[in-house]
């Protein structure tokens, strides 16, 4: 399909990660002017932040600058700014700074950020992971924990929040960087590691077999899931669960949850369905706003049995995508078409080696080496939908969990400034702050 962009078309995209970026990669394909805001310079591979933040990864193997994704893309423009306002009816966004950008058309991609549920002292104990800040700020912590109280008793204990796939992979990783400590001998003995869950299964979304697959893996490399029990309060030196009970812990990790990014509620006056997230027509549309998109992991999303559809990666990319072909038929005088989502699947990674999928319309299960393999295919995908590094992935993945090499610490605790290959003109900055943030439009 080729698009023959009207003078004056100026489609605005809020938000660069996969569903933002996935929209306006498409619009820049066929020529339409973008202008693509985000409160970074660089666009984050999300399914790999658990990895950052247990030194397993540095942050420039899964950031890549904006500006270098869209460089052959000369009708999209990059602006790095806070989003304060969206005035929907105009398609309008106020920066910050006073700034306005509007558009023809606006697709709101903002992303998502931790839900707390309201429990105490979660919002300012807990560590998020839902950016390359959060992965950098649970690195450095930990570094500091692991070199100033690594005698201390219960010092190291970690208490992960939430036994979904966030939970189950940053668990899994966390038990591999005790064990590479212990071996190294920069720790006597592991921390305990234990994920919290209401639910009485680790994967809820997954099958019984996964979930005992997961429970099995988890135990054997030394964690210890506590399902069935809810969080009641968040200290900084220990979590209270609502039995009673509770534990001695300075790192305390959440991945209970998501809403959508604070600018959705607090901004654009549109009425928000669950999580926060704004409801959209089928084919991604605003009830009421005639060429407004919103999309990725801000909007419900309908399926077509009636549900909604999950916060998937793969979501987010494909919507993406689709809504900008939604505004090039727009362009055609075409009829806007439902979003049709082909579903890949869930996965999610336990361990070297150790992974669990459910693949296909079917759910055909997959586990260890095998589900290892699927997981690879289905990021990598995604992964070329932002950029052309596939290859480059797909091989450090088969490397990474091909060999038995232990994970390893860096000790550097300066915020990084992470260069990407040849663009070192491009290298964007990780703002990582010693408290926790919460971002008004979020990159994911």
């Amino acid at each position: 399909m080729t698009a023959h962009p009207e003078e004056g078309l100026h489609v605005v995209v809020l938000g660069g990660g996969l569903a933002g970026v996935g929209c306006a990669h498409r619009l820049g394909d066929e020529g339409v002017r973008v202008t693509l805001v985000d409160r970074n310079d660089y666009h984050q591979f999300q399914p790999l932040l658990y990895q950052v933040a247990t030194s397993q990864l540095p942050a420039e193997d899964i950031a890549r600058p904006h500006r270098t994704i869209f460089r052959e893309h000369p009708t999209v423009g990059i602006r790095t700014a806070d989003v304060a306002t969206i005035d929907v009816a105009n398609r309008t966004l106020t920066l910050s700074d006073g700034d306005r950008i509007t558009g023809t058309h606006l697709v709101i991609a903002a992303g998502a950020r931790p839900e707390y549920f309201g429990v105490p002292g979660a919002a300012e104990h807990a560590f998020p992971l839902y950016s390359v800040a959060d992965a950098e700020r649970l690195r450095q912590h930990l570094q500091s924990t692991i070199r100033t109280g690594s005698e201390s008793a219960g010092a190291l204990d970690v208490v992960v929040v939430g036994g979904g796939p966030t939970g189950v992979e940053i668990t899994g990783a966390l038990t591999e960087l005790m064990a590479a400590l212990v071996a190294t001998e920069r720790i006597s003995k592991p921390g305990t590691i234990t994920v919290v869950d209401r639910g009485k299964t680790l994967l809820g979304a997954f099958s019984k077999k996964s979930h005992k697959y997961a429970r099995k893996r988890l135990t054997e490399h030394g964690a210890d899931p506590r399902l069935g029990t809810g969080v009641a309060a968040v200290h900084a030196d220990r979590v209270e669960f609502d039995d009673g009970s509770t534990i001695s812990t300075r790192t305390v990790i959440w991945g209970g949850g998501e809403s959508a990014a604070s600018v959705v509620g607090s901004a654009t006056g549109l009425p928000t369905g669950r999580g926060g997230r704004i409801d959209v027509r089928p084919d991604l549309g605003v009830d009421g706003h005639p060429h407004v998109y919103a999309i990725g992991d801000v909007a419900n999303i309908p399926a077509k049995d009636g549900s909604t559809l999950p916060q998937l990666g793969s979501v987010a990319q494909q919507s993406g995508v689709w809504a900008a072909d939604n505004i090039l038929r727009e362009l055609h005088g075409d009829k806007a078409k439902p979003f049709h989502y082909k579903d890949k699947g869930i996965m999610a990674m336990i361990g070297r080696n150790a992974a669990v999928a459910e693949v296909g319309k079917r759910r055909h299960q997959l586990e260890g080496p095998l589900a290892f393999a699927a997981w690879l295919g289905v990021h990598a995908m995604l992964l070329s939908g932002a950029h052309s590094k596939a290859d480059a992935f797909m091989s450090w993945a088969w490397d990474y969990f091909d060999r038995d090499h232990a994970a390893t610490v860096e000790w550097s605790t300066a915020p990084q400034r992470i260069a990407w290959g040849d663009d070192s003109a491009d290298v964007p900055h990780i703002k990582v702050d010693r408290g926790h943030s919460t971002p008004s439009a979020g990159n994911s």
